[in-house]
């Protein structure tokens, strides 16, 4: 049985996505070769891919509202 594409669909009793607050953006980010070595290496030990770490990283940053303390010398 072979499945055919419609040439029109019918979209008007279409829920919106609940999960969609939760979908990902992609975006272009530049990190530091040790700073991408680093996620990598806790991939390995983990086996989580290490944009996730780093997005679980992040994520939890934002989550607590920590704020980067700098200092210039």
């Amino acid at each position: 049985m072979v499945n055919e594409m419609r040439s029109e669909y019918d979209f008007t009793r279409a829920k919106p996505n609940p999960y969609s607050r939760r979908m990902k953006k992609q975006v272009t980010i530049r990190l530091d070769v040790d700073t991408v070595d680093y996620f990598k290496s806790m991939s390995d030990k983990t086996g989580i891919p290490y944009q996730s770490l780093i997005n679980l990283y992040l994520a939890d940053c934002a989550s607590h509202r920590r704020e980067l303390a700098l200092s210039w010398v």
